[in-house]
């Protein structure tokens, strides 16, 4: 099958590939990496700018495919490309132990001292990732090595506790038991023998015996507090003080943190918000997709050879105003235009104020006095299961469906149809009066543009744990019947509302699967006389019109893959009415792929359970397997890990297992149960 780009075979400098060599560090650890780098004649030899992606996600073969695509593009335009590979990961040395630790940081210090010593390297460095690749450049930004003057960084946070994959104002996500599992899963894979031979399995061994439940350490930390502080560049945005290029999409779980870097950096900056979901520009789903890599050599060359490329000419901020689409989980495409503003915030933008009362979003300058008003709602565990994901990694089909689905099981308010179009830009904010039945409580709030025939697109949410109402880090049991004013911003936005459309407030006590929801049912009291919405809109702005287009999306050739056996991606909402039980399936299969080059197969299979028994918010569980395999001859190896969350009103009850076959036959196997106490979640 063609890739979804335009492969680009001329480029100004032909390519040396190393296809694996090893960084040493002061401590006897060796990092595994491969170069894609000019090549040049010896008796003219020439130095690079250096550009360095360092994340766990092995380069010899999972990411080897995109790899391909824009490693040797960036070559091939005057550039040395580093993957490396963290400790414990690939074919680099050690244990990897979780995320973002000290020990990677002070890792990348020590890659960025060999890259600048080489010979090939000008001793200029640029870091990119997306992900993990993008939240480690922030951080070693951080850092300040002399070594690293620029960074892309895509689909990151600069806040590891409000902002990621983790919790979401204070709610644990479902997401933290997915993602867990996959890195338990990743974690669990052996090095490639062809690369570091016979001691192969016992680097595999050390992995598996020392790498730990990284959803323990995760459930230990349900506050904001010094482990979620590590790695969060927003304790310290002064420490930054390189140009940075911050990318995600509104189908990402990340476009948040795009606008806090924007507004409070003070370095050199860019920020870039398309319709994508978790994937770097030029292969964005939804689309369209752009020419990310040619932006990217823009940027590179401004910044690491100080060629005047224009970038730094055109607006800092750029988005993807998105038009009305009518509601599904397998958009391929978002319509829609690009809008800029010269700084963030823009200082353009109006605020519209809408009262909650009666079932109606009433505009406030057409309302002078609002009518006193309660009203009140606990919501079924039902609500949520047609949410999508956090974060859409796989859009499509893990976008949010029809919120008819959900909003029977929550209060709504909605507007008039509109009589002008409406753009917004920014975060929409609930000011909300109300009160609870308990003493831990959950908000989730949606706003949706819903099309004359009522269906309702999910346009933005956010959430809280209401224990948080004045705290992340010193959270405070609620009183319940006592009366709170909380001020509730929900995700950045830039949207359309089209004449003749309505906007819909959702709000709801619950979120499952896509939050962990508090130990009981709460019952929430609006006072709606004194709740409103503010919606930030956008004025147009003529320049608009002329910007600079993207190119069309290009890379370099991929590397030849085979698919030996198909996959299977799907999501399923079950019933079971006779046994009064519901449940979410998710099946991301990938089937066996071969890397032809090495004559290596893998294998990437996982599939996520979530169910709930009506009412009971103790019978809530989420259960996750995984499967990950390699084979070359008869080196044929496989690990399968199988995690399950469950929870009562006092504690969190986690079980997993590990199980690691050579040649079809266990080798390794390893069992944990753990008990650990909710704390105000």
């Amino acid at each position: 099958m063609a890739p979804p780009f335009r492969i680009k075979n001329q480029l100004p400098y032909s390519i040396e590939t190393i296809e694996h060599t090893l960084i040493p560090l002061s401590d006897g650890c060796n990092l595994a990496a491969k170069i894609w780098k000019p090549k040049t004649d010896d008796n003219h030899p020439e130095t690079f700018p250096a550009i360095l992606e360092y994340i766990p996600y092995r380069k010899r073969d999972v990411e080897a495919w995109q790899d391909s695509i824009s490693h040797p593009y960036f070559a091939g335009h005057g550039y040395a490309c580093l993957r490396v590979d963290l400790r414990g990961s690939g074919e680099s040395d050690g244990v990897l132990r979780d995320e973002y630790l000290q020990q990677e940081q002070n890792d990348a210090l020590e890659v960025l001292e060999w890259i600048a010593d080489q010979p090939w390297c000008d001793g200029n460095i640029g870091m990119m990732g997306i992900s993990w690749g993008g939240f480690n450049s922030l951080q070693i930004a951080a850092l300040q090595p002399p070594e690293l003057k620029c960074i892309i960084t895509l689909c990151s946070t600069d806040d590891r506790y409000a902002d990621d994959v983790h919790y979401m104002g204070g709610c644990m996500l479902g997401d933290n038991l997915s993602w867990a599992s996959v890195m338990f899963a990743f974690n669990s894979c052996p090095p490639d023998p062809e690369l570091v031979g016979d001691q192969w399995r016992r680097m595999w061994f050390d992995r598996l015996r020392n790498s730990g439940l990284w959803l323990e350490n995760w459930l230990n930390h349900q506050h904001r507090d010094e482990y979620w502080k590590h790695g969060s560049v927003c304790e310290r945005y002064e420490d930054i003080q390189i140009p940075v290029y911050a990318i995600s999409g509104w189908a990402d779980g990340y476009s948040n943190a795009v606008f806090r870097l924007m507004e409070n950096l003070n370095v050199p900056r860019r920020g870039l918000i398309g319709p994508w979901s978790h994937k770097y520009p030029h292969l964005g789903v939804p689309g369209p997709a752009i020419g990310f890599l040619q932006d990217a050599i823009r940027w590179w060359d401004h910044w690491l050879k100080k060629q005047d490329s224009g970038i730094m000419d055109e607006p800092m901020f750029r988005v993807w105003m998105q038009d009305s689409v009518p509601p599904s989980n397998t958009y391929q495409e978002k319509p829609g235009r690009w809008v800029a503003e010269e700084k963030w915030p823009s200082g353009r933008n109006t605020t519209r104020k809408y009262w909650l009362t009666d079932g109606k979003l009433r505009n406030a300058d057409k309302m002078p006095s609002v009518p006193e008003a309660i009203d009140t709602l606990s919501s079924p565990l039902s609500v949520g299961l047609f949410a999508g994901k956090w974060c859409s990694y796989n859009a499509p089909p893990d976008l949010p469906n029809d919120q008819r689905e959900e909003d029977g099981g929550s209060l709504v308010y909605e507007s008039n149809p509109t009589e002008i179009p409406l753009e917004i830009m920014g975060a929409p904010e609930l000011d909300l009066h109300f009160s609870v039945d308990q003493e831990v409580a959950q908000l989730a709030v949606r706003f949706s543009d819903v099309y004359p025939d009522d269906r309702a697109t999910r346009v933005t949410y956010g959430l809280l744990n209401l224990t948080h109402l004045n705290s992340h880090d010193q959270p405070e049991l609620l009183r319940p019947g006592k009366k709170y004013r909380v001020k509730l911003p929900l995700n950045h936005i830039a949207q359309q509302i089209p004449v003749g459309h309505r906007f819909r407030i959702s709000i709801s006590t619950s979120y499952w699967p896509l939050a962990w929801p508090p130990p009981k049912p709460v019952r929430l009291t609006v006072y709606e006389g004194e709740s409103c919405i503010y919606l930030p809109m956008r004025p147009e702005r003529a320049e608009d019109q002329d910007l600079r287009p993207f190119d069309p999306p290009e890379g370099a050739r991929p590397i030849n893959t085979k698919q030996i056996k198909a996959g299977h991606h799907d999501w399923i909402v079950k019933r079971y009415l006779a046994q009064d039980l519901s449940m979410l399936e998710v099946f991301k299969d990938d089937g066996i792929k071969e890397i032809v080059d090495i004559n290596l197969q893998m294998e990437d299979r996982v599939f996520e359970r979530y169910s709930y028994r009506t009412a009971d918010f103790s019978s809530v569980r989420g259960e996750v397997k995984a499967k990950r395999g390699f084979k070359r001859g008869e080196w044929d190896v496989h690990t399968t890990t199988r995690t399950v969350l469950r929870s009562d009103e006092t504690h969190f009850l986690l079980h997993a297992e590990l199980d690691a076959y050579e040649n079809d036959l266990k080798v390794f196997s390893q069992t944990w149960n753990k008990k650990i106490p909710r704390d105000k979640v």
